[in-house]
């Protein structure tokens, strides 16, 4: 039962990556800002059980709302990492292929100086060797904008920012109930009523459950699961930096990728495997045998005993598993004006949330204005 009543501007509906970079935009705007999270810890979902890559935006269709918000983003991220001390490397990365698909490597090269990455270059053998020398492949596109960075570190200092700017953070807080009213939207929680403006909906794997509880658009929410293994620490020298394969053909995801992380270990994953459950993050895991299969196409001299098991994440995704791209869902409810979807939120989610934040800070500013 709600004890207490409060009021606010801006009700934010979970505290990962994205909803805490909404709360310092909207708070920097002079709007009363809280954030509901879920857990215990903020950050505690898809924001840190991801590969912390930061994307440059080669992949996602032109126009498309991943396309735009990813190369926006990369650079609004660097700006940010460097000015507040987290760590992060702009490492770049490379796409590699064998001689039969060189023809793919240049259609990705077409659409990335399409959505506005800087600086891809299609390189040869002897330029991959130089940069990473146990990988095999006959050519690759180098992206010298992608880079990594410390995840925890970054919603740690998104903490720190959004409370010195006078958020009301609400951790182990879950919706229980809400309902609308002429100037504001009601949110119910175990201790408190809290009447907000307008509300952004940042939940993530439970986005599709926050809508409807608010009688808001239908949609939903797809989990799909990504399992990763790390290399032992005896084979961490057999990557350098960033290595993917050519893109999934399904669309689901881009491929088995080596990833050097800021603090030295260098992990394999993800897989993408759509689940029911949003909350299983262990049963039935991907193999070793599987991530040295799909390794060993760029990394030939990579053995079972060089591989451990790794973490796992669980994407957010808006279609399901015949639909191959899905894109970001922001946008405000067609049913409930005050209500402010950032939905979908999945790779390369990490890499634009600050360009999603000011996306959204506008969304409010014209429903509160």
């Amino acid at each position: 039962m709600s004890e207490t009543s409060e009021a606010t501007d801006v009700a934010i509906i979970g505290g990962g990556v994205v909803g805490l970079s909404i709360a310092c935009a909207t708070a920097r705007r002079g709007y009363a800002t809280c954030v509901l999270e879920r857990e215990q810890r903020f950050g505690h979902g898809g924001s840190t059980h991801n590969s912390g890559v930061i994307h440059a935006g080669i992949y996602y269709p032109t126009d498309s709302m991943k396309a735009k918000l990813c190369v926006e983003g990369n650079e609004r991220l660097y700006s940010f990492c460097q000015k507040h001390d987290i760590p992060h490397k702009r490492s770049g990365k490379l796409i590699v292929a064998n001689s039969n698909n060189i023809a793919a490597l240049e259609t990705l090269a077409t659409r990335g100086l399409a959505n506005g990455v800087q600086n891809l270059e299609l390189v040869d053998r002897a330029f991959i060797r130089n940069r990473e020398p146990y990988v095999e492949a006959a050519a690759a596109l180098w992206s010298p904008s992608t880079g990594i960075v410390e995840a925890e570190s970054l919603i740690r200092t998104l903490v720190k920012e959004a409370t010195a700017r006078d958020v009301s953070l609400l951790p182990s807080t879950q919706l229980e109930g809400s309902s609308d009213s002429v100037d504001a939207l009601e949110l119910r929680t175990k201790h408190e009523t809290i009447m907000a403006r307008s509300v952004v909906n940042a939940g993530g794997l439970y986005a599709d459950e926050v809508s409807a509880a608010f009688g808001g658009d239908r949609f939903t929410i797809y989990p799909v699961r990504g399992d990763y293994a790390e290399l032992t620490s005896s084979a961490e020298h057999l990557i350098r930096g960033l290595v993917y394969p050519l893109p999934d053909a399904s669309g689901h995801g881009l491929g088995v990728h080596a990833t050097r992380t800021t603090w030295g270990t260098v992990t394999l994953g993800p897989t993408a495997r759509y689940q029911n459950q949003k909350n299983d993050y262990e049963s039935n895991r991907d193999s070793l045998e599987h991530f040295q299969k799909a390794a060993c196409r760029f990394l030939p001299s990579l053995t079972i005993d060089q591989l451990k098991p790794g973490g796992s994440g669980i994407r957010a995704r808006c279609a399901p598993e015949h639909i191959a791209f899905s894109d970001f869902k922001i946008v405000r409810d067609s049913h409930v004006p005050r209500l402010i979807h950032a939905a979908g939120i999945d790779s390369p989610g990490l890499t634009a949330a600050f360009a999603i934040a000011e996306r959204i800070a506008e969304l409010v500013d014209a429903t509160l204005t």
